[in-house]
């Protein structure tokens, strides 16, 4: 388990693990015509006769085993990215692995044949792929290797270990092609959000705005300070400043510290002078 502190189950990640239960105890109790397992299963050949399969298939599992594998994952990384992307993104995120996973899967099938498959493990894979991208350093433990690994190694050998059960001649009950296109739809998601945030016109006018305010108050003479006394400024522009600072802070952890722009540097650099000088300015 990751030594990030997040304890519960978050909303749509307990969802999404309900669905797939409930999916599951029907399709083995009440629906078990082989027929609505293929109609729902993604067959990257048969996408013409059902279109809806990009999705259906993410709720379907081939047993309690491959059901439980799939919700620890999505329990151990899901309820953190949910926790930092927000319910609503992370739902369209999952998704979006989902689908991308497909998708990769049919392109493939261009090239060399793919056999239809079921489950969640490209999403949940992509889940593991935003938590390696906002948590790289953080530690999890993997049974049964005694010692902790970095969330991105262990994304990484998951990835190269798809791969290469993947390139092995013979048939597999396990789609790994699938779960090598969940990590790719989620790595392109955040390389191209890398992309967006420098372009050189940037958006964000609310975010640099405060930035801009910090700064300058940083720079004003010690007369012009004292001449605006209302005793709630100096609680509005702590709270201001840390707001700031949560936000610079999050966009190190998630893009590099290379990703800041000039007036954000120089945001930290006086919150740095400041805790290292408490006195009043």
């Amino acid at each position: 388990m990751s030594l990030l502190p997040y304890p519960r189950i978050t909303p749509w990640v307990g969802r999404l693990i309900a669905a797939n239960a409930v999916v599951l105890l029907l399709m083995q109790t009440v629906f078990t015509s082989p027929a609505l397992q293929d109609a729902l299963a993604f067959d990257p050949s048969a996408v013409a006769r059902h279109p809806w399969a990009f999705v259906t298939y993410l709720f379907v599992h081939g047993g309690l085993f491959h059901l439980l594998a799939n919700s620890i994952g999505l329990f151990v990384f899901g309820s953190a990215v949910e926790s930092r992307m927000g319910s609503r993104n992370f739902l369209t995120y999952y998704l979006y692995c989902g689908v991308g996973a497909a998708v990769f899967c049919w392109l493939l099938n261009l090239v060399v044949p793919v056999s239809p498959f079921i489950g969640a493990s490209g999403a949940v894979l992509g889940v593991a792929v935003a938590f390696a991208m906002f948590w790289p350093d953080a530690e999890v433990f993997v049974f049964p290797i005694p010692v902790p690994l970095k969330a991105r190694t262990l994304v990484a050998l998951l990835v190269a270990l798809d791969v290469a059960l993947a390139l092995l001649p013979g048939p597999s009950e396990i789609a790994h092609l699938a779960h090598v296109g969940g990590a790719t739809a989620g790595f392109l998601f955040f390389r191209l959000q890398n992309l967006s945030r420098r372009d050189p016109i940037r958006p964000s006018r609310e975010a640099e705005r405060v930035v801009m305010v910090q700064s300058g108050a940083a720079d004003e003479p010690e007369q012009r300070r004292a001449s605006t006394p209302p005793r709630q400024r100096p609680r509005i522009e702590a709270d201001s400043s840390s707001a700031e600072l949560d936000r610079v802070l999050d966009k190190i952890s998630a893009t590099g510290i290379a990703s800041l722009t000039v007036s954000e540097r120089r945001f930290l650099d006086e919150v740095s002078r400041k805790k290292k000088d408490p006195r009043p300015h």
